[in-house]
């Protein structure tokens, strides 16, 4: 393969980013985690499935940074979950910390990557590993708007009982329960879901869309989201490896648009070899507008309470 991707973090996530990008055969993929064996035991046990699922891609796992020299992308999904008892605050400052070291020693070695960031608070995450990394906007990327457009569309499906590939959806802000789903952008095959269905069930949609995190949380008891989450980082990953120039809502970097300042957040951009290559602003309505402000001020109270860290 002429491309490298380097995915940290051999957890549920990591090692089904490293699976999906070796199975579509994007690039090699090298698996990096702290704990001893266990990076190289999947990489291993993806590596003997190659002749099963047939594809080539070379799969590397290590405890060292070395191995990931010169990586187009690096998909961090490194941190820890939040436990029972713990607090956001308590989780923004341990995923601080890790996403901080991983990113500096990151960036030793592949100084020209686009990095996408998974782990969570996600956009907290996004704002640390940008500092961390000295890189420009364009080239720290967070995953989180194409993982709620996905289970907003899974249950646009699941209502009207059609197929998947013929639902679009948008959903902008944090990811969080104050991300923004838009309905009036959300289509199946091209009609707008508010022509197909009533508002009290586009807004039971929409509720579920914001808290499906949660809801998997509560029915796996021990664990998170992870094949979804994987998928949706490795979206992102083929339309920069590809420069396919994919429309995308993902947390980036704003200066100004929509109206905010200096902060990560979810909203529409395209995705090619240079990362994120431009901004879509999409005309928002009154309503629409003072859900993506509610929305930045929540991410602004994690940006602010990373600051008390320093």
């Amino acid at each position: 393969m002429d491309k490298k991707v380097t995915v940290i973090g051999a957890g549920n996530v990591g090692a089904t980013a490293a699976q999906r990008l070796a199975e579509k055969e994007l690039c090699d993929v090298v698996l990096i985690d702290i704990i001893e064996g266990v990076p190289q035991g999947k990489a291993l046990d993806l590596a003997e499935a190659a002749p099963v699922e047939k594809h080539d891609a070379h799969l590397t796992g290590s405890n060292s940074y070395a191995e990931s020299a010169n990586s187009d992308i690096v998909i961090i999904t490194a941190g820890i979950p939040r436990k029972p008892g713990m607090s956001r605050d308590d989780l923004i400052s341990t995923n601080a910390g890790i996403v901080k070291t991983v990113t500096q020693q990151t960036v030793e070695v592949s100084p020209d990557a686009v990095l996408i960031i998974v782990s969570n608070p996600l956009d907290a995450m996004c704002h640390v590993a940008f500092e961390a990394s000295g890189f420009p906007k364009n080239r720290v990327i967070g995953m989180a708007g194409v993982l709620d457009s996905a289970r907003f569309r899974t249950f646009i499906a699941m209502e009207l009982n059609v197929s998947v590939e013929n639902t679009t959806a948008f959903v902008l802000g944090g990811h969080g329960d104050t991300m923004v789903p838009l309905p009036r952008y959300s289509t199946v095959a091209g009609i707008p879901i508010t022509e197909l269905m009533h508002k009290d069930r586009i807004d039971a949609i929409v509720d579920r869309t914001a808290n499906g995190g949660a809801e998997i949380v509560s029915l796996l008891k021990t664990g998170s989201a992870f094949y979804a989450p994987a998928s949706a980082a490795v979206e992102m990953a083929e339309s920069i490896l590809k420069d396919k120039k994919k429309i995308l809502p993902c947390a980036t970097y704003l200066e100004g648009e929509y109206g905010i300042q200096d902060l990560f957040i979810g909203v529409p951009v395209k995705l090619g070899s240079g990362g994120v290559e431009e901004v879509i602003e999409i005309t928002l309505t009154e309503d629409e507008k003072q859900a993506l402000e509610k929305s930045a001020d929540a991410v602004r109270e994690l940006k602010a309470f990373l600051k008390t860290l320093a």
